[in-house]
C-alpha cells in the first residue's frame, strides 16, 4: 500500500504551516490529512477555503453537520 509523506513544516508557506496547526488545535479536519494534502499547497488552500465556507459557514447549524459528518463516517466504517 503506497504511502504519501507529510510535509515538512519547514518547508512550506506560513498560510499553509498556519492550516496545519489549526487542524492540530481544532481536530477537525484531522491535521495528518491537511499534512498530506499540504504536498499541494494549491490544494490544501482550495480546501481551507470550502472548508471555511461549506462547514463553519452556512444556514445549517455547525453541530447538525458535524453529527451528519460523523454518521457517514460511521456508515463507511471510517475511522476519521
Amino acid at each position: 500500500m503506497a504511502r504519501i509523506e507529510y510535509v515538512n513544516l519547514d518547508d512550506v508557506d506560513d498560510d499553509v504551516r498556519e492550516f496545519i496547526e489549526t487542524a492540530r488545535r481544532t481536530g477537525t479536519p484531522r491535521p495528518e490529512i491537511q499534512a498530506v494534502r499540504a504536498q499541494q499547497p494549491d490544494v490544501l488552500r482550495a480546501f481551507v477555503h470550502s472548508w471555511s465556507v461549506l462547514f463553519k459557514g452556512g444556514v445549517v447549524d455547525f453541530h447538525l453537520k458535524e453529527l451528519l459528518r460523523m454518521r457517514v463516517a460511521t456508515s463507511l466504517d471510517c475511522n476519521y
